[in-house]
């Protein structure tokens, strides 16, 4: 019912933009033959709007993935630099709790390391909605902040580093055997808020998957029972992206990007002073305005890191503005 349902939107949408057009060229010839400027006005931004949502259809199409449509895990993890970076990383927490937001995507904590002073030193969000791990998938890499730091006295002009991991959600369609054998259970106090139980019980779980040195933790819950089985499912959706990066790593070696994440290999840089700038260092896409990006406003770079992993290369993303 679900692929029913997203079928008939897809081709809903295609008919709803096909008479859209044939109406408002109607309407263009009819004003201009009555000398009506103001059809022709109306019917000409009536056509804008519809290339606007022929575009952003276009760009779902891109979201034909094996789990695309999948919810996902993001995690978080600040470089070194101490509180600077980890402050960095509860920035990118924000910028992308707020456009999950922006997309009427929900989003769930499963767990949080605060920084000793500021900012985090790493957390884990599910964001829930469809093509949440579609659109995403493009953001697992190094991200690096310029800016004037808020914590050195002397005003001076300081780079930071942290690392987003995104991966999908597994349903229950998809079956991952994992052997309990291969695993590492440990169990500890969870931080941050939630009272005094929080504090005083070994309620959150971390799982190790030895062969593979995944590593997965979940402390959203006071039962431990119930962070257990969280923890499972965050390790099959794991073990699951690193298969999914398997094929496509064998079916065209260039949209293989799992080995590039990592320090050194930056896909983004956010400049704060001396000027203001966002740019995305795999498409050349910039943005003059920082503030906006780290509220949420990250549709233009996903959508054109999608059609350059999707189509294959930088000219796919002038293919579709």
């Amino acid at each position: 019912m679900r692929e029913r349902t997203r079928l008939e939107e897809s081709i809903n949408a295609y008919l709803r933009l096909e008479a859209a057009l044939n109406d408002n060229i109607e309407l263009i010839e009819m004003g201009e033959a009555e000398g009506d400027e103001g059809i022709v006005s109306e019917a000409e931004a009536a056509l804008k709007a519809a290339r606007e949502e022929a575009r952003q259809a276009e760009i779902e199409t891109l979201l034909a993935g094996e789990a695309d449509s999948n919810d996902c895990y993001v995690e978080v993890h600040s470089g070194a630099g101490g509180t600077e970076s980890q402050d960095w990383a509860s920035m990118l927490l924000r910028m992308y709790t707020r456009w999950a937001e922006r997309k009427g995507y929900k989003v769930e904590l499963m767990e949080r390391h605060d920084g000793e002073e500021a900012g985090i030193k790493s957390a884990t969000i599910m964001v829930k909605g469809h093509n949440g791990f579609g659109w995403m998938k493009t953001e697992s890499g190094v991200h690096r902040l310029v800016r004037i730091s808020p914590y050195d006295s002397n005003a001076r002009r300081h780079t930071s580093f942290s690392s987003v991991w995104v991966y999908p959600v597994v349903d229950e369609t998809i079956d991952i055997d994992i052997a309990e054998s291969e695993c590492r259970i440990d169990t500890y106090r969870a931080s941050g808020a939630g009272g005094q139980h929080i504090n005083t019980t070994d309620s959150a779980v971390r799982i190790t998957h030895v062969p593979t040195g995944i590593v997965v933790s979940c402390q959203n819950e006071r039962s431990q029972h119930k962070n257990k089985a969280t923890a499972w499912n965050m390790l099959r959706a794991r073990l699951y992206e690193a298969e999914l990066e398997k094929r496509e790593a064998q079916a065209n070696a260039e949209a293989a990007t799992k080995s590039e994440i990592g320090w050194g290999h930056q896909i983004r840089s956010y400049v704060l002073q001396p000027y203001q700038m966002v740019k995305d260092l795999r498409t050349g896409v910039v943005s003059p305005s920082p503030a906006d990006v780290l509220d949420g406003d990250l549709d233009d770079f996903m959508a054109a890191a999608l059609a350059a992993r999707v189509k294959g290369g930088v000219e796919a993303v002038e293919d579709i503005d």
